[in-house]
């Protein structure tokens, strides 16, 4: 057995030192023995103890157990997490429940079992350990939380559009609320929902992003709710849900719209239980998440027709935001634009540039079908393609996508432009059937009926 971990012992009595340090020795790398707590400030200084053995009395006569609690927290001063355990008199059991409270880990009674006496020092090392190696994963956990979070740019506008969206947002962010975020493709919804963590109470847990319109109805169960080893062919392992990984932070369901009745159903009956049953399992387990949707889809209208539960609109609706279209946000266009600009410039490793008045004009002319995600695009092409120091008309490709665009929305064929809209989606998506159907905001059956319907494939 390889001996681990540094025990600090400190009494008075030498025979009692001498007796631990036996005890102790085929246990731990290092046992160290005091007999005069007046050098406990000397010795801490120069290292730290993963468990302190301290006696609660030294003068002789003096039983009340203070001097063991004031070198407790002498003790506590150097090092707050010091697994402390008292060796007391038998029936100090009052002095013990005091000790305990002001940040003892266990005690001992003399006379002691030799056994046990090994026993209680073991455990009370393995459970510092593991405090350890939690607070560890704690910080590891902010750090990687930080780390994700600085992928997302923070929510940026000045528009009125955006005033009442940022308002709810603040309101929200520190409540237990549901949220239920609505607004058309690209207009950053999951930034909204990422703010929302970011101001709650639980910044330091866990954000769970799940695409709802990308998980096949025959998955949804494996992957919210988790299985265990067996439950199916190829469960080799027990395997936590979505829904578990989420507790304790937030669970933000995209594209909810895009889930099935039954799902809907399964969905509805774990935010009521605030439990959920892994495949396999035939026991519950406790949940705790914070809620966020979105979609691009009116439920009320699904409801209305049969698509979508309205007990569960209920339940993730408590609190509800709309975020405008991009065409109503024109007074945001020129600072989005300057963020996604320096943000390319960067990656691209270009010159700070300047954008041409009249490219700007027609930017904020444009009626910005694709929403914000295709202004970002547009700025990162013009960054590329730009030969000067100023962003032109033709860097951002603005005729291309005026003749292109506008000539089609002045048409009156819902036909015509649905079918338009489709092949623009096919190929911007390099011919992934499940990214264009996302994009349209609808289901991957909807759209090879469409495709079929129009002869696109």
């Amino acid at each position: 057995m390889k001996k681990q971990g540094k025990v600090l012992v400190v009494d008075d009595n030498e025979e009692i030192l001498i007796a631990v340090e036996m005890l102790l020795f085929n246990y731990f790398e290092k046992i160290v023995t005091l007999k005069d707590p007046n050098n406990l400030n000397t010795t801490l200084i120069k290292e730290l103890f993963d468990v302190v053995i301290l006696d609660m009395n030294f003068k002789a006569g003096i039983s009340t157990g203070n001097e063991g609690i004031y070198w407790m927290n002498e003790i506590l001063k150097h090092d707050p997490e010091a697994a402390i355990v008292f060796i007391t008199a038998y029936g100090d059991m009052e002095l013990v429940v005091k000790a305990m409270r002001e940040g003892a880990t266990d005690f001992i009674q003399k006379p002691w079992d030799d056994e046990k006496f090994i026993t209680t020092i073991r455990n009370v090392f393995k459970i510092k350990n593991s405090n350890k190696e939690i607070n560890n994963l704690r910080e590891k956990q902010k750090h990687l939380i930080g780390d994700i979070f600085s992928q997302f740019p923070d929510i940026i506008g000045k528009s009125k559009a955006m005033e009442g969206v940022f308002k709810t947002v603040n309101k929200v962010a520190k409540t237990e609320a549901n949220v239920l975020i609505l607004g058309e493709n690209g207009t950053g919804k999951e930034l909204i929902a990422r703010e929302i963590h970011r101001k709650s109470n639980r910044a330091n847990e866990v954000f769970v992003h799940v695409d709802v319109s990308a998980l096949p109805d025959t998955l949804f169960e494996s992957e919210l709710f988790g299985y265990i080893k067996g439950a199916f062919t190829d469960a080799k392992v027990d395997k936590p849900g979505r829904i578990e990984i989420a507790s304790g932070g937030t669970l933000f369901l995209d594209e909810i719209g895009n889930l099935s009745l039954s799902s809907q159903s399964k969905l509805l009956a774990v935010l009521q239980n605030r439990e959920i049953n892994r495949l396999g399992a035939n026991y519950k387990i406790p949940i705790d998440v914070r809620l966020i949707c979105a979609t691009n889809k009116s439920l009320q209208e699904m409801v209305i027709g049969g698509s979508f539960r309205e007990d569960l609109l209920y339940r993730i609706n408590t609190i509800q935001i709309n975020l405008p279209p991009l065409r109503d946000r024109k007074g945001d266009i020129q600072i989005l634009i300057d963020f996604f600009k320096a943000k390319y410039e960067k990656k691209y490793s270009k010159i700070a540039y300047k954008i041409e008045k009249s490219a700007l004009e027609k930017l904020e002319e444009y009626n910005w079908p694709g929403n914000i995600r295709e202004l970002e695009h547009l700025t990162e092409k013009a960054v590329i393609m730009s030969e000067n120091d100023q962003l032109t008309e033709n860097d951002f490709g603005i005729n291309e996508i005026f003749e292109s665009r506008f000539t089609k929305e002045e048409s009156l064929d819902l036909s015509e432009n649905e079918k338009q809209l489709i092949l623009r989606a096919i190929e911007k998506s390099k011919g992934n059937y499940t990214i264009a159907a996302k994009e349209l905001g609808v289901s991957r059956k909807t759209l090879y009926n469409k495709i079929k319907k129009y002869g696109l494939g």
